[in-house]
């Protein structure tokens, strides 16, 4: 299978000697880096900070600052930013401080392309998944109980937007998707932007026995029937300056749905068994993984109700629809259940990543996170484990798969290039033409042309 790295490879390059500087510069851009070539460490330093998310590359002796004085500001500075160090012939003792001091490896010269090419990429790929885990480690510290809405496909970014447009208004939403989609962080999300200082309340309907449902959703007085031995406050009246989210709204009974309608339109209710109008103050969110209005064309969903909760529709892509979103959602998804179970984080292979992108996901988003738990656990065993369940690269067809891999590779190539379309397109071999139809065609973004 064809290896897809879908990571920007960086290298900061110090070596005094101008040939080999040169020399060592092309091999490290004909393997996809992008070089900042240095004579000496102070004229390296602009890219010497905790925060540089790619490799460096020096060689030993220097004039002014040795590798050897870099290496040591480094591992002070962040002790997982490799380095690879770049001895001479007969440095072998030195090779062995460089190793015992941090460095990542070692190349003595003169050493092959591949060489320095296979190191380069092995250091580069534990950085980036090292930056990744940082950065989403923050992310949770910040809103450790808040589900974030992840992801940078063009499918998630219109979600987003949605819920900037319509969250701060009162305005009754329904959210159309498949089971794990991720419905319920969507409802959050709209919770959030609405800036009602009141509860979210969430009501699965499919999990209501019909029974009890109405005084679930509507509340009871005391006596109103055998059991309600005292006044009960339903979902609706409790998420006062709140929001509740009404799940799987497709399995209301319909009985109930004529109520529930009659309150959306008048914001009041009564209470089972009682005679009191009561004002409620809530928004309503409804999910449904059904389609609605083929439903009420069937008689099964009220279609008054229907375009009552559907003034504002947002629906939610499946996951094989924002493939390229995997990557950030599974270390999320590791990042949680490592801080949940007290494990250390797991890591994995490019190879692997790009294969786990091409599976197909029924259970979408849900699916993934319960995959990254059996990661963190140990339980699971990354290409194996889905060879072992049958559902293996194969069963994605081969065109689906070779767009897949097209759209990573351009994307990255303009990420490389910083959004140049002509450069992007010199470095793919491909003419400026054909690189616009697909960046259309994929719904990328681009910079200078």
């Amino acid at each position: 299978m064809t290896e897809v790295r879908v990571v920007t490879l960086e290298a900061v390059l110090i070596e005094d000697e101008q040939a080999v500087r040169e020399a060592i510069a092309q091999t490290l851009e004909l393997g996809g880096f992008t070089v900042h070539a240095c004579d000496s460490v102070e004229q390296a330093q602009p890219w010497l900070s905790a925060g540089f998310a790619g490799v460096i590359v020096t060689d030993v002796r220097l004039p002014g600052r040795s590798g050897l004085e870099l290496l040591t500001h480094i591992v002070t500075m962040d002790p997982d930013l490799p380095v690879i160090v770049v001895t001479g012939h007969g440095d072998v003792s030195m090779a062995v401080d460089a190793m015992r001091a941090g460095a990542y490896d070692f190349i003595e010269k003169p050493f092959a392309a591949e060489r320095l090419m296979e190191t380069a990429h092995r250091a580069q790929e534990k950085r980036s998944l090292i930056i990744e885990n940082r950065r989403l480690k923050a992310a949770w510290a910040a809103h450790p109980d808040m589900p974030s809405l992840i992801g940078q496909s063009s499918a998630i970014e219109r979600v987003r937007t949605m819920i900037r447009s319509v969250g701060p208004s009162m305005v009754d939403i329904l959210i159309n998707g498949q089971t794990g989609s991720g419905k319920e962080v969507v409802a959050r999300q709209l919770h959030l932007a609405s800036g009602r200082s009141g509860p979210f309340v969430a009501i699965n309907c499919g999990a209501l026995p019909e029974t009890v449902f109405e005084s679930e959703i509507f509340g009871h007085e005391a006596g109103a029937f055998t059991s309600a031995q005292k006044r009960r406050i339903g979902k609706l009246e409790y998420a006062k300056g709140g929001t509740v989210f009404l799940d799987e709204i497709e399995s209301m009974p319909l009985a109930l749905q004529v109520k529930l309608l009659r309150v959306l339109q008048e914001r009041k209710l009564e209470r089972l068994g009682g005679n009191e109008a009561i004002a409620i103050d809530c928004r309503i969110i409804a999910a449904s993984k059904a389609n609605l209005l083929q439903m009420s064309a069937q008689g099964s969903f009220r279609e008054d109700l229907y375009y009552r909760i559907g003034v504002v529709s947002i629906d939610l892509p499946r996951l094989n629809e924002r493939r390229e979103d995997i990557p950030l959602l599974l270390a999320h998804f590791i990042q949680g259940a490592a801080i949940r179970y007290q494990r250390p984080l797991p890591q994995w292979t490019l190879a692997q990543m790009a294969q786990w992108q091409t599976r197909d996901w029924p259970g979408n988003v849900r699916e993934l996170r319960n995959f990254a738990d059996r990661l963190v656990l140990g339980v699971a065993e990354g290409v194996a484990d889905l060879a072992s369940q049958g559902d293996v690269i194969g069963a994605v067809p081969l065109p689906q798969q070779m767009d897949i891999y097209e759209r990573m590779l351009i994307a990255e190539m303009l990420n490389i290039s910083n959004g140049n379309v002509a450069i992007a397109a010199d470095r793919l071999g491909l003419p400026k033409k054909t690189l616009y139809d697909k960046i259309k065609k994929y719904q990328l973004a681009v910079g200078k042309t």
